[in-house]
């Protein structure tokens, strides 16, 4: 089979790995253009590629040229040093891809969650996650999935010292309704919101562990027009899967 028959995701991953092994063979910076000319790539393609690893630290770039980053020294280690963000990065994307619904990962910030990983449906009508920002943990189906990860004190304690405002008409805010809802969470394991923190967009998300600790919640945002029975289920199984390869990544 020649690179003629391959499939372009196919291509596109060897590609890669070509572009990896030639700068790092060569022992010395290269230009794109050199790159391009070694391993006959078209430019358009090779500027994607060098960009995206630039971007995860496997190339280096100092004015045109690239070299080896310091993404490949740490894979080498016996016990490769992986940020959360970058643990969880690839599982955010495989979510996107299975599901093509906007998808993230949060982690917990006292009385709010953050973003730190997220990719974005390509359809017209999508909801888009802004990452970093901090929101509230009891509108959002992370958020949720957060709260049902608390020990009960905790909780109570949350429940007195939480600012629970009501972005929508159906925003959970009263305790004892906040309660029960968590309870729910806590029996299916599955955290939902309903149209909770913005119109028309429903949220599904799936706390995630690391060694027996909880260390965010993988979620999807999806468009109410979306949403039915089908891709209810289809979600809810690819967060559940998403959440126990984190746990063993």
């Amino acid at each position: 089979m020649n690179e003629q028959t391959l499939s372009p995701t196919v291509k596109s991953a060897m590609r890669t790995i070509d572009i990896i092994e030639y700068v790092v063979s060569c022992r010395r910076p290269l230009v794109a253009q050199e790159i391009a000319r070694a391993l006959s790539i078209p430019v358009s393609s090779l500027s994607y590629l060098l960009a995206t690893l630039t971007e995860r630290g496997y190339l280096q770039r100092e004015g045109r040229r690239y070299s080896a980053g310091p993404g490949l020294a740490r894979l080498q280690g016996p016990t490769p040093a992986f940020s959360l963000a970058e643990r969880a990065a690839p599982l955010v994307r495989s979510l996107r891809v299975q599901l093509n619904e906007t998808s993230s990962f949060f982690v917990r910030q006292g009385w709010e969650m953050e973003a730190l990983v997220t990719e974005t449906s390509d359809h017209a009508l999508r909801y888009a996650v802004q990452t970093g920002r901090r929101t509230p943990l009891h509108c959002f189906s992370a958020g949720k999935a957060l709260l049902a990860a608390m020990p009960d004190d905790e909780f109570e304690r949350y429940l007195k010292e939480s600012r629970r405002e009501a972005l929508t008409p159906t925003t959970i805010t009263d305790a004892d309704a906040l309660r029960e809802e968590i309870g729910l969470v806590r029996q299916t394991g599955v955290a939902r919101t309903r149209e909770e923190s913005t119109p028309g967009i429903y949220g599904l998300a799936y706390a995630a562990q690391v060694d027996g600790e909880v260390a965010g919640a993988f979620s999807v945002a999806v468009p109410v027009v979306r949403f039915d029975e089908e891709l209810d289920r289809r979600v809810v199984s690819a967060l559940t899967r998403t959440a126990a390869l984190f746990d063993i990544a």
